[in-house]
Parts: structure tokens; sequence; C-alpha cells
């Protein structure tokens, strides 16, 4: 429908990213023989993480990322202690995808106007976030572009974003080339929107709710709500691959949604069947819009922040660990044979057709 506000109307256009990725990896691809040995990447372009081999059967895990918009949510409330957990989880979890233990991270933040009470409030939160993956924070930059940063409140403009390193065997690395027919996908429970999708939630939401407005569906504040910090998977997902559980497949729901499913070497195909019940800030984004179901579950993880594919006889471990770190974990789906690696969501009657979910 027409009346639909979609991601793109709302100022993010997925679509012209996805033209620019396709020639950028043909890019990085040619750097490919420029090391040999150490420093070569161990898998393709396409995964969660980059990974590089360095040596003795080793591999360093690498990820870069930031936390978007919701820096814009937080110069509205004028709290800036929590997008420093985003920007380690945005990393760490990615880290995880490949099977890699998440062990150090680096940040950059670029400021409109260098005060140093809004920088170390940034870094309380970052440094939170560590404590919570328990990695360290091992150095960073501050740029000062008063030209290029912008912002809802004056001299408050800022941008966060981190690296993060893991560490994994080369034999370790979870690519999902041994996910089988009949494997079970396990949800792990988001704590919101994390940090995906934020331009759209602002685009549909602050034009009916002032950021400090108290929403009866919410429970709080709008802001409280979109500042919620993403959750970090890292403790329930290295404690599952220190007890040696088979962990086919591992994968972090950000922008694209359950679509993130499709990043596997394998030929195999998603039904998601039995999801909980949605949080109330997507129905609120979705009712607000109106967002139409295709791009909700397009744009956001609506209530499941993580993935894990792995045999039937191992589902009861698996859960008894996310519960003992606090996080809600659901049999969801399965997996089966599919070359085109169809995600399916039954409960939608939605079904991917390349990047993007339709009506089925």
């Amino acid at each position: 429908m027409d009346d639909y506000v979609t991601y793109q109307t709302a100022g993010a256009d997925t679509g012209k990213v996805e033209i620019a990725l396709q020639r950028i990896v043909e890019l990085c691809k040619g750097t490919f023989d420029f090391r040999n040995t150490i420093g070569k990447p161990a898998i393709p372009i396409g995964h969660f993480s980059g990974v590089i081999d360095i040596g003795d059967g080793r591999a360093l895990a690498i990820k870069t990322d930031g936390v978007g918009t919701k820096v814009f949510i937080a110069q509205e409330m004028e709290k800036y202690d929590t997008v420093g957990i985003d920007c380690v989880a945005m990393n760490v979890n990615d880290i995880l995808c490949v099977g890699a233990l998440p062990v150090s991270m680096v940040d950059y933040i670029a400021v409109q106007e260098p005060d140093p009470a809004l920088l170390e409030s940034i870094i309380e939160g970052v440094v939170e976030g560590c404590r919570r993956a328990e990695v360290t924070l091992s150095g960073g930059e501050i740029a000062i572009m008063p030209e290029m940063i912008r912002g809802p409140r004056e001299n408050r403009g800022f941008d966060l974003v981190g690296m993060g390193v893991g560490i994994v065997s080369k034999d370790k690395i979870i690519t999902g080339d041994a996910i089988e027919e009949g494997d079970v996908i396990l949800g792990l429970a988001s704590s919101g929107v994390h940090s995906n999708g934020m331009t759209l939630a602002r685009k549909v939401l602050l034009g009916k709710f002032g950021a400090d407005e108290y929403v009866d569906e919410l429970g709080r504040p709008l802001g409280e709500e979109l500042l919620e910090p993403t959750n970090i998977y890292a403790r329930e997902i290295t404690e599952m691959l220190d007890a040696g559980l088979d962990l086919r497949s591992l994968a972090h729901i950000t922008g694209d949604g359950f679509l993130n499913l499709r990043r596997v070497s394998r030929d195999c195909g998603f039904t998601i069947d039995n999801l909980p019940k949605t949080p109330p800030i997507f129905e609120l984004i979705r009712k607000h819009g109106p967002v139409s179901a295709a791009e909700m579950y397009q744009v956001y993880n609506m209530g499941i922040g993580f993935c894990i594919v792995l045999p039937a006889d191992e589902v009861d471990s698996a859960v008894q660990i996310a519960e003992k770190h606090g996080k809600g974990c659901y049999e969801i789906g399965s997996t089966f044979k599919d070359p085109e690696k169809t995600v399916i969501l039954e409960g939608e009657r939605l079904r991917s057709a390349g990047s993007q979910f339709v009506g089925y």
C-alpha cells in the first residue's frame, strides 16, 4: 500500500546500499592476494565478521560498527551513558557469530564540541558494555568536526563507532556449513529496538510523541524505551561453545531482521513458526506508521536479537545456559534443504525474495 511508511521514505535507502555493496565487495576481494599467510582472509566476505589468519592455527575476527541515529535519541533525552553499551554490542555480537571469543574494543567518537562531561558519559557506557561482554577497551580516537557533526541539541552532536576483535581456532570457525535438515532454530530475546531501524522509529513515533512523553503501551517515556541498550550475548554464547555444544550457525538479528539467517555457507532454508509475542515498541511503530508487516520484519528484530541453529538433542542444554544468563530463549523454527536459502515467517505469511520479505 502507498500509505505505508518505509525505511526508505524515512530517509534510509538500503536498496542503494545493496547496489554499492556489490561493487565494494569486489574491490575488497582484490586485496586478498596482498597477504599470503598472516593477514589473509580465512572466510569469504559476507559473514557477520571478517576473519583473518594469524598463524599457528588461529584466526582473528574483526568487526566495526556504530549505533546510528540512536545518538539523536540520546541528545533528545540528554542521556549519554547507554549508547556506548550499544556500540560494544553491535560489534561483539557479530564477532560471536563466527564462533570467536571477543577480547577487545577500540572506539571512535566524532563530536561537534569536545565537552568533557559529554565524552566521559559516552565512555562510561562503552566501559559498561565492555564489562558485560568481558572485553577490554584498549584505545580509541576523538575527532572534533563542528562543520560535519550536527544534532537536535546545539553542541551535543556526536557519532559513535567501535571496532572489536576476537580470537578463534581456524578449525572452529562457524559459517553455517554444518547445518543439517531439521536442525532447530533458537531465538534469544532482544531488549527492544536495539540499534537498527532508529531512523524509521524516529520518523514514525517522534511526530506523535515527545521523547520524554510517557507512553501507556510502553509503561515508560518513549525516549527511555528507544535508549534501552542492545543485549550483549557474549556470556551465554561463549559458555555454549565452551560446553562443546554443536552450534552450527549463529546470527545477530540486526538490520534486515531474520534475513540475517541467510548468511550461511550451506544451501538451507529457515522456517520460523513459533515466535514469542512481539514487544509493544514494535506494535507501536507498526500501528502509527503505518508500517507493513514485511517492512517490520525486514528492518527490526521483532523481539529476537540473536539466533542459534543446532541439533534438536542439544536444545535443552542451550536453553538452560541462556536462561542462566537471564536471556529468554525460544524454539522458534527449523531448517530445511533449499538452495535459495529462503526464510519463511509462517505467522505473518511472509517469505524472503532476495533481500526482502514478500507475502505468500
